[in-house]
């Protein structure tokens, strides 16, 4: 791995590639994995590089449906297992859900080291060796374990694909996805879009967990059923033309007034986000959703 110096201003990003990189060189992850991370940190870098309001209202939503679930599965594929194996175990070990490997790019030398380097942070059980052709698709992602991803309730797919995605709804299954992209497939299919960083989300889902497992289920219900994906999206889409407006307008030396933005941005991030801890955020997002779809 390249030594990168932590004052290099693009650090995270570079060591992020890096991690990556050695996944493809260990056999974990995919050549054309690093296409889909190429791809995903543009997005990142539009969105600025941050969790915006409406992506930590959709990662709280996330952890509420996986304690709700009866049957929560964890999918995994070669780059997640990548970038985040140990925030993926800790994530099934506090919410119950099972961990599943699943790929695109499927060898059964692939599936053993992604399942290594899972127990190998602290995995007891990893599904996805004894899988079946048992999803309607006409490639290697079709293959799912029956006790795992084909009779799971709520499925949280980190960088997924956008035909299995469709597919999974199809089957009535609620699904999670993490995707910067919000014009994706994925995003677009999935019940709820988590427009972020990999990294980024998976601590702050794990951080949410405590206080969320310490409400009861009518107020996770009610957490849930107030959440419009659609606004969401926008939210992402819109913040993105906000961001290529601002550089333009830097560019242009034209100043930024404050009528001219339409996000209140808070001194801290850190205390902006917790739908449990600040209702109002959740409410800022749908209403700021709701405006935009009306424009």
């Amino acid at each position: 791995m390249t030594e990168i110096p932590k004052n290099h201003p693009r650090y995270e990003s570079l060591m992020t590639r890096e991690q990556i990189v050695a996944g493809v060189e260990n056999g974990m992850t995919s050549r054309q994995g690093l296409i889909a991370q190429g791809r995903g940190e543009a997005f990142d870098y539009l969105i600025g590089e941050k969790t915006i309001e409406s992506a930590d209202y959709a990662e709280a939503v996330a952890v509420c449906l996986l304690l709700l679930a009866e049957n929560p599965v964890i999918s995994v594929n070669g780059n997640a297992a990548a970038l985040a194996p140990a925030e993926l175990v800790a994530l099934s070990q506090l919410t119950g859900a099972k961990l599943e490997v699943n790929l695109f790019h499927r060898t059964e030398e692939r599936i053993q080291k992604i399942i290594s380097a899972l127990k190998e942070n602290g995995a007891d059980v990893v599904l996805g060796e004894n899988a079946e052709p048992l999803l309607p698709l006409e490639h290697e992602r079709a293959k799912v374990e029956r006790d795992g991803i084909f009779d799971a309730d709520v499925i949280f797919v980190p960088l997924e694909d956008g035909d299995r995605c469709k597919v999974l709804a199809d089957m009535k299954k609620l699904v999670i996805a993490v995707d910067l992209n919000p014009l994706s497939r994925t995003a677009q299919t999935a019940h709820v879009s988590i427009i972020d960083n990999l990294k980024r989300a998976l601590p702050k889902m794990i951080d949410m967990i405590p206080e969320f497992k310490n409400m009861n289920e009518e107020d996770l219900w009610e957490i849930v059923d107030a959440y419009d994906n659609n606004v969401v999206l926008v939210d992402a889409i819109e913040t993105m033309k906000e961001n290529l407006t601002a550089k333009q307008n830097e560019i242009l030396g034209i100043e930024n007034d404050d009528a001219g933005s339409k996000k209140e941005k808070p001194e801290d991030p850190r205390k902006a986000g917790r739908i449990q801890r600040n209702a109002e955020i959740a409410r800022k997002v749908l209403m700021r959703g709701g405006d935009l779809m009306m424009e």
